[in-house]
């Protein structure tokens, strides 16, 4: 029988484990799109719209709303190049579905980013119901610049005060932000098939 005392560790435990580095997931690039689909069942008439905007092969995980600092922004088609079938894909998402005839329906994402590339930028979801592009945009953009003006401390911000209208960009004391929406509406057909709208703000790595 062997009595010998077990061997000791040469290096403390902690030294031992495997050291395991977590990824920082921040995206490195964004880029907008919007969709419509309408069929006799809701569920089609999403995945139709997801169709139309072009990110239906993908595995969407619905993110809240920051744009992170010096984001690139690429345009639709180069951003859809890059997705793969089950990919997961993170977005900021806004939908809105209906199926009474006649209905006026629209979903639109708006951005806020400073011009400089260190500070962090806002993305707002809105859907609403009887709003155009135009109101349902403006209101998106504005939401966004809201939610950054106050980050950025201008409780007092105002967007009618703020705006210019020469450069189409917000000032908020001295940093100018930019700002854009990207809106999808549509009219429900006579015939209560239902259809739905979405916009979606989708980031890459």
């Amino acid at each position: 029988m062997n009595n010998a005392p077990a061997q000791q560790p040469t290096e403390p435990i902690e030294q031992q484990q495997q050291q395991v580095t977590v990824p920082k997931m921040v995206p490195t690039k964004l880029f907008f799109t919007k969709g419509v689909g309408t069929h006799k069942e809701e569920l089609r008439s999403y995945e139709l719209a997801l169709r139309d905007a072009g990110i239906e092969k993908c595995n969407l995980v619905h993110v809240s709303s920051i744009s992170p600092p010096g984001c690139k922004i690429i345009s639709r088609n180069e951003g859809i190049k890059e997705l793969v079938p089950g990919m997961i894909t993170f977005c900021v998402l806004a939908r809105c579905s209906s199926n009474e005839p006649r209905r006026l329906i629209a979903a639109s994402v708006g951005t806020a980013v400073p011009a400089g590339e260190l500070m962090y930028g806002y993305l707002s979801e809105h859907h609403a119901y009887g709003q155009t592009d135009e109101t349902a945009g403006d209101y998106a953009e504005e939401l966004a610049a809201r939610m950054l003006a106050s980050t950025l401390g201008f409780s007092d911000f105002n967007d009618s005060k703020n705006w210019d209208e020469v450069k189409e960009e917000y000032r908020m004391s001295d940093k100018i932000v930019k700002t854009g929406n990207t809106t999808q509406s549509t009219i429900i057909d006579p015939n209560g098939n239902w259809s739905t709208v979405l916009a979606a703000a989708v980031f890459l790595f």
